[in-house]
């Protein structure tokens, strides 16, 4: 068998925080392109006062009657900040032991609450501009691609955020309830106290 490395430990470190400083770099692209091809809205012929969702185009090239969807933007940017955490708590460094453990309960769930806030976003809820009404909880035709462009479709974003909500809720919830108990360590008394109980049972 090989000798032990006193230095192994150390390697493992430097490449756990180039793997952080790797999802750190992918985020900070990530939100630039966000900001460079934001969502837009542009005004309908059936409704001038209410904008529908048009799509994703480079800013500098946008049309006179075209806004930008600033609900959607920011939703956009905190997914990719609450992935890039997510990312950041995956990668920590916790030594040599990193390989061989298999993943946790917890690490599943930070897993599994990252997908879901990509899917959320990629299909979010779209209501048709002839079916908008002024009640306090919006109505929806269904989920659509985000990339696919309905025609005088409207982005229901209260829906979208509540979603959003939930899964970080549920999510937060899973990982408090999978986290690892530490095992006490005995003192030396106690430790001859339970040797003496195992004896006198035995």
């Amino acid at each position: 068998m090989a000798p032990w490395d006193a230095r192994e430990p150390d390697r493992a470190a430097d490449n756990m925080n180039r793997n952080q400083t790797a999802a750190l770099a992918v985020a900070a692209v990530n939100i630039i392109l966000i900001l460079l091809f934001p969502p837009f809205d542009a005004y309908s012929i059936v409704n001038s006062r209410l904008p529908v969702f048009s799509g994703f185009e480079f800013y500098p090239r946008r049309a006179a009657d075209m806004v930008v969807n600033m609900s959607l933007l920011y939703l956009e940017i905190i997914v990719v900040l609450i992935n890039a955490c997510i990312a950041l708590l995956l990668l920590r460094t916790r030594g040599v032991e990193v390989s061989r453990r298999r993943i946790s309960l917890q690490n599943s769930t930070l897993i599994f609450v990252a997908i879901n806030l990509i899917v959320i976003v990629l299909f979010p809820p779209f209501e048709s501009v002839y079916a908008v009404t002024n009640a306090a909880l919006p109505t929806f035709e269904g989920f659509y691609f985000l990339f696919a462009r309905q025609s005088n479709h409207v982005l229901v974003t209260t829906i979208l955020y509540l979603e959003v909500f939930l899964v970080l809720i549920n999510g937060g919830l899973f990982w408090l309830i999978f986290r690892e108990r530490k095992q006490v360590a005995l003192t030396p008394e106690e430790a001859m106290k339970v040797m003496l109980e195992m004896r006198k049972r035995g």
